[in-house]
């Protein structure tokens, strides 16, 4: 019920001016966003590829409504892509891309145009892209999208969530030779119908994933702040022999900080998801409904004064 209440907020236009407005708040996304502009992702990429982590850049946006905003989105990744391969901060570092960003909810055409643009520029970087999934009444169309980019960048990859009950079976489709797949368990608020509505359920798909992405051909990249799927990433990885340079633990930027290191240290690749840009409060409204302990957090930072 928590997490329904603050994904409905997240859409509230109101709720947005409050916690937009507050003095505090600004401190608080700190915590889980690199800043609002280029520069800032380029300075955290740097840092935490210093300590030994990889990275995906997410510019924060999503829903975009016409075709201008979508190629600006687009012109703003390839531009970030130069600056990220100038300061040599590349293949270590990688870009993580919302199709409703670039024009999917106006047309998928025009989408998979800027997504093209902004693959090529990756490309020219060495480095790579990831297509972030966003709630199920996008799926099919991400995934066709993703077809099609991969004729010509078969390096980029996928998000699958274990909340939605096809997900298993995506997995098993996308468990090929070449084929990069991260596996998170999803932030939207979904019906029944369609999603798994327990924690424990969610989790068991989470694991019957892992599961199906270990033993195929592909290269999984687990996205999990929890202890027990990571634990069980880790020994499924022996069980079925994979070596640590195939498969990857990825975690959100400010969450569990010591634990991304204590897995890089330990040989693992690493990799922090780092969003950046000025439109912050859908995500971080996502990033509360996954985690009640980030509640508490914002809460009490909220109501601070000092």
């Amino acid at each position: 019920m928590l997490r329904s209440a603050i994904l409905a907020a997240a859409r509230n236009g109101t709720v947005k001016k409050v916690v937009a407005g507050a003095p505090i708040s600004r401190s608080v996304v700190r915590r889980f966003v690199a800043g609002e502009y280029a520069e800032d992702a380029i300075t955290a990429t740097r840092a935490l590829l210093g300590r030994g982590l990889q990275v995906s850049l997410d510019r924060l946006g999503e829903d975009t409504a016409d075709e201008a905003h979508a190629r600006a989105t687009g012109e703003a990744y390839t531009a970030l892509l130069e600056q990220l391969a100038e300061n040599g901060l590349t293949p270590g570092a990688e870009v993580s891309v919302k199709l409703s960003a670039v024009g999917q909810l106006v047309d998928e055409k025009l989408a998979l145009g800027v997504a093209q643009e902004i693959c090529a520029a990756a490309g020219k970087a060495d480095t790579t892209v990831t297509l972030d999934m966003e709630d199920h009444t996008t799926t099919d169309s991400t995934l066709g999208i993703l077809r099609e980019l991969r004729r010509d960048f078969p390096s980029t990859g996928a998000v699958l969530q274990s909340y939605l009950r096809r997900t298993e079976a995506d997995c098993r489709d996308l468990a090929f030779a070449g084929s990069r797949v991260r596996l998170c368990k999803g932030a939207y608020a979904e019906p029944e119908s369609v999603a798994f509505q327990t924690a424990e359920d969610v989790d068991r798909s989470y694991v019957r994933c892992i599961n199906v992405l270990m033993s195929g051909a592909g290269y999984p990249m687990f996205a999990t702040h929890d202890p027990r799927l990571v634990e069980i990433a880790g020994e499924r990885a022996a069980w079925f022999g994979r070596p640590k340079d195939g498969w990857e633990y990825q975690m959100l930027y400010g969450i569990r900080p010591e634990e991304q290191l204590r897995l890089a240290a330990a040989g693992h690749t690493m990799r922090v998801y780092v969003p950046y840009g000025v439109e912050w409060f859908g995500y971080l409204m996502r990033r509360l409904a996954e985690r009640p302990a980030n509640v508490v957090f914002f809460l009490r930072a909220l109501s601070s004064r000092k």
